[in-house]
């Protein structure tokens, strides 16, 4: 409710400014206003989850920035606002960001709600764990919540250094127990942590990155409170089974980098992880070549090749790309409507499951573009983490307006 709260006063303040009751000069409004339907083709697995073969949403987006002292102080903000007709759940508000921003020549320093980004591969990002996953928004982990940060970035001839301290932990958000994409049993918004201050542990991350010639290298350090919850199966005052999220206190070292020439670039990620019983490690490798100007027109074409591994134990949270490999393609076709396709198989070497994903976008004239989304799950085995999902394979069609 507070989110709610937060994500309105944003909304009416930038408002307000766009329509001159508040004469702020160096201030901008923009957004974006979608409207967005889930194409579900077949029936629910469990008993339970909702019928419904259309489930359509709304999604608001504003975004206000105000900038003084010629662009060394900044104030920005992003909301989010969906109202979905299905989920209850995926009915919710967040602070994307919000915060001050100071740039100095040196020294970059960032307070208030903050997303970061750490990572190279397309399919899986190993280092990034800064921001909590909204998983109620897709099942690719992309979309992030508004993390509380105060970050401070230094600059020098040695590269760049980012000093993270979180005071605040954000729960991954999940699905309803009646809203598809839920998996095999309901699971709880009610979690459990390892730290007795549970939300409120003091985390703490750093990064180091510098580019060498054609390599960009990034180092990486997090010790808290873990993205990834555990689930422990309990029952609620009728019997019924469900899925509980206890949440560790792990620390992790990350290494990320990428080699860029004429027409290839070749990605790393890799970390290992302690907290989740024994430590272990994982890794997602690939590369991307491209064919510039295709046949002799204007598009390109990246052909994408990923490898993943992650050598975690039973006591660990689920992993979905453990034994993994990832060939796919991107398409930009280079027009006016900047007409863009990227798609292909997730395949577990081991058990033959796969997971594929397709995403085209074209914009529709002066603030108007369509996306389409589809994501796909084939050849799942019992108990592999997408079994569950079997069923669940859905299209995403979106209209989205932006001012």
């Amino acid at each position: 409710m507070r989110t709610m709260i937060w994500a309105v006063a944003l909304t009416a303040t930038a408002l307000a400014i766009r329509s001159g009751v508040l004469n702020a000069q160096g201030a901008e409004l923009s957004g974006e206003v979608a409207l967005e339907t889930r194409l579900f083709p077949r029936a629910p697995l469990y008993a339970g989850q909702s019928n419904a073969r259309f489930s359509p949403s709304v999604r608001f987006t504003p975004e206000f920035v105000y900038e003084w002292k010629n662009g060394i102080w900044r104030l920005a903000a992003i909301g989010f606002i969906r109202i979905d007709a299905n989920d209850s759940r995926r009915t919710h508000a967040d602070l994307r960001e919000f915060g001050l921003l100071y740039l100095g020549n040196s020294v970059t320093a960032f307070a208030g709600f903050g997303k970061v980004f750490w990572g190279v591969t397309e399919v899986h990002h190993l280092v990034d764990i800064v921001n909590q996953t909204d998983a109620v928004e897709d099942v690719d982990n992309e979309d992030k919540l508004g993390q509380p940060m105060l970050n401070v970035t230094l600059e020098g001839g040695w590269g760049y250094m980012d000093v993270f301290y979180l005071p605040m932990f954000r729960e991954r958000t999940y699905p309803a127990a009646n809203a598809r994409l839920r998996g095999l049993l309901p699971i709880s918004d009610d979690p459990s942590y390892q730290s007795e201050a549970g939300r409120f542990h003091q985390d703490f991350a750093f990064r180091w990155y510098r580019p060498f010639g054609a390599f960009d290298v990034g180092a990486s350090f997090f010790r808290g409170t873990s993205r990834e919850p555990r689930f422990v199966v309990v029952a609620d005052a009728g019997g019924s089974p469900y899925l509980k999220p206890h949440y560790d206190l792990i620390d992790q070292f990350g290494i990320d980098a990428q080699w860029t020439g004429s027409a290839t670039l070749l990605k790393l990620e890799a970390i290992t992880r302690g907290g989740h019983g024994d430590r272990f490690f994982a890794a997602t490798g690939g590369l991307e070549y491209t064919l510039y100007q295709l046949f002799g027109g204007s598009s390109d074409v990246g052909l994408l090749a990923e490898f993943m591994l992650d050598g975690r134990g039973v006591g660990a949270p689920p992993a979905v790309f453990d034994n993994d490999v990832f060939f796919g393609f991107r398409w930009a076709l280079n027009d006016v409507h900047d007409t863009a396709i990227l798609g292909g198989p997730v395949i577990d070497y081991k058990t033959g499951e796969i997971v594929a994903l397709l995403e085209a976008e074209r914009r529709l004239g002066a603030g108007w573009r369509f996306e389409f989304e589809a994501r796909l799950f084939a050849n799942t085995t019992p108990g592999a983490v997408a079994s569950g999902l079997r069923r669940d394979g859905f299209v995403t069609l979106r209209l989205s307006r932006f001012f």
